[in-house]
């Protein structure tokens, strides 16, 4: 009895080690994202092992502002972590420069697929492009 105890107390230890990720989702989805071709230039194979992008969805949020959604998911088994960047692009295809473009830093346990989401921060921004790089 004492033993089954201290395993019991021990599970939520052992359950934080462990690097697996399970999901659940609706079989038959209800609603649908807009699908985005994309044009996708992959100079490292490794980081895209580790940001693997499954799909890019695009939706226009409150006010007009552009609403972006990248499906990534790590290849890999084990945790991995790397870095994105959303640059934002004004009706003529010019960069909207802003002082608060930044990189934002995310860590995937293996197999996890999540969703990166973001909202142009202004409602100029009428394309983006991403850029991911490896964490150092």
């Amino acid at each position: 009895m004492k033993k089954t105890f201290l395993f019991l107390l021990a599970l939520p230890a052992l359950a934080g080690c462990m690097s697996s990720v399970n999901s659940v989702e609706p079989a038959q989805p209800t609603v649908t994202a807009q699908a985005v071709v994309d044009k996708r230039v992959v100079t490292d194979p490794d980081l895209d092992n580790v940001a693997h992008i499954i799909g890019v969805y695009t939706s226009t949020g409150p006010e007009g502002f552009l609403r972006v959604e990248l499906q990534v998911q790590n290849l890999m088994h084990a945790p991995r972590s790397f870095t994105y960047r959303f640059e934002w692009k004004d009706q003529n295809g010019m960069t909207i420069d802003l002082p608060t473009s930044t990189t934002i830093p995310v860590t995937l346990q293996g197999r996890e697929t999540t969703a990166l989401v973001t909202m142009a921060p202004t409602p100029l921004a009428k394309d983006f492009r991403v850029t991911f790089f490896p964490s150092k």
